[in-house]
C-alpha cells in the first residue's frame, strides 16, 4: 500500500460567547487538524484532545511527531490502536484514515463501517452555566430544540435554581444535566430529588473520576451517564452497576474505530449508549454523527458554540442534526 504524507496543523476556534462548566470557562478552543495524503487522495480529521487528562495540543503534537514513520507507513485502523494511545491524536488520524479509505474505494464511511445509511439525529442543545434567568432565556432562544442539556457547576442550590428556571421556561423538552464531576457523594440524594421534581431525564457525571464505586447502591430513579469516568473500551466493565449510560466521545477513546467497539460492548453489558463531543468544528463532529446512528442519545452541538464553523458544515434544523457527505467520509 502506498506510503502516506502526514501533515498536522493547529487551529484556534473562537467561541461566540464564553462557555462555563464546573471549574472551567473558555472563550476559544485549540484543535489539531490531521491530513493524510497518498498522492491521489487526502483524508482529514480534527481533534481537541481531552483537557482533564492532560491531552492538550503540545502532547498531541509530540505524540504524532514520535510515531510519524509508523503513520506514514499507512497502518490499518486496528494497527493504529497499537501505535497511538487513546486520545485526540489517535482520533484525528483514525478519522483521516476512514476519510481516505472512503475516497479510495468510492464507498462512504457509513458503508465501510457496516452502519445504516445516515439520517438526521435528534441532538441535545447545551446551555452553559450562568445566571438562572439568563439560562432560561437561552432555553427559550433554542425555540426548535427538542432536547436540552444543562451544564452545572457543583453549587447545589444555584444549580437547582438554574434547572428549575429552565424547566419553567421549557416544559416541553427532554432535559438532562451535566455535572462535569462537580458534586460530592453526600450531595447526590438532594440533587437527585430536585432533578426528579424538575422532570430531568439524565444526570451526567455527578462525581469526580475515580469515585465510581461510591455510586453503587445510590437510590436515584434518573439514569446516570458516565463521561469523565468513561474513556475507552477498557472502562466498560467497571461502569456496570454504577452508571446506566456510557457517553462515548471520540477524543476520549481515540476515534470512530474504538467508538464502534465501545457501543457494541456497552450494549452487551446492559448499558445505554450516548455520543458526545468536545467543542470543535463540524469536521470533528462528522465521524461522531455516524456513531450516533447506533446510539440512544446524541449530544453533537459543539459547532453551535463557534463564532465561525467550516464550510460545508453540519445542518441543525428543528432540533435535529444532519451531516452531508461533502463534509467528510462521503
Amino acid at each position: 500500500m502506498e506510503r502516506l504524507t502526514l501533515a498536522v496543523t493547529v487551529e484556534t476556534l473562537a467561541l461566540a460567547d464564553t462557555f462555563r462548566i464546573s471549574g472551567r470557562a473558555i472563550d476559544s478552543a485549540d484543535v489539531i487538524v490531521v491530513t493524510l495524503d497518498d498522492g491521489d487522495h487526502r483524508g482529514r480529521g480534527e481533534a481537541a484532545g481531552v483537557y482533564y487528562m492532560g491531552d492538550d495540543i503540545p502532547q498531541m503534537l509530540a505524540m504524532l511527531d514520535l510515531v510519524r514513520p509508523a503513520i506514514e507507513a499507512h497502518p490499518s485502523r486496528m494497527d493504529l490502536r497499537t501505535i497511538l494511545p487513546p486520545g485526540g491524536a489517535r482520533n484525528a488520524v483514525d478519522a483521516a484514515l476512514w476519510d481516505m479509505e472512503a475516497q479510495r474505494t468510492g464507498r462512504p464511511v457509513w458503508h465501510l463501517a457496516g452502519l445504516p445509511a445516515p439520517s438526521p439525529l435528534r441532538t441535545t442543545f447545551t446551555i452553559g452555566a450562568d445566571d438562572p434567568a439568563r439560562m432560561a432565556a437561552k432555553a427559550q432562544a433554542y425555540a426548535k430544540a427538542r432536547s436540552i442539556k444543562v451544564k452545572l457547576t457543583g453549587d447545589l442550590h444555584l444549580d437547582i435554581a438554574r434547572v428549575m428556571a429552565i424547566r419553567a421556561a421549557r416544559p416541553d423538552v427532554w432535559l438532562g444535566v451535566d455535572a462535569n464531576q462537580g458534586f460530592a457523594i453526600n450531595e447526590l440524594d438532594s440533587l437527585c430529588a430536585a432533578m426528579v421534581d424538575a422532570k430531568i431525564s439524565l444526570i451526567e457525571q455527578p462525581l469526580p473520576r475515580g469515585q465510581e464505586a461510591s455510586l453503587e447502591g445510590l437510590d436515584c430513579p434518573i439514569p446516570l451517564a458516565a463521561d469523565e469516568s468513561a474513556l475507552t473500551l477498557d472502562d466498560v466493565a467497571g461502569l456496570t452497576g454504577r452508571f446506566d449510560v456510557f457517553n462515548i466521545k471520540l477524543d476520549k477513546c481515540g476515534g470512530l474505530t474504538e467508538g464502534l467497539m465501545i457501543a457494541d460492548a456497552a450494549r452487551q453489558a446492559g448499558l445505554g449508549v450516548m455520543v458526545g463531543c468536545m467543542v470543535g468544528s463540524s469536521l470533528a463532529m462528522a465521524p461522531a454523527f455516524l456513531l450516533g446512528q447506533v446510539c440512544d442519545l446524541v449530544d453533537l452541538d459543539g459547532p453551535l458554540f463557534l463564532a465561525q464553523d467550516r464550510t460545508p458544515a453540519l445542518v441543525y434544523n428543528n432540533g435535529l442534526v444532519h451531516c452531508g457527505p461533502a463534509l467528510w467520509g462521503g
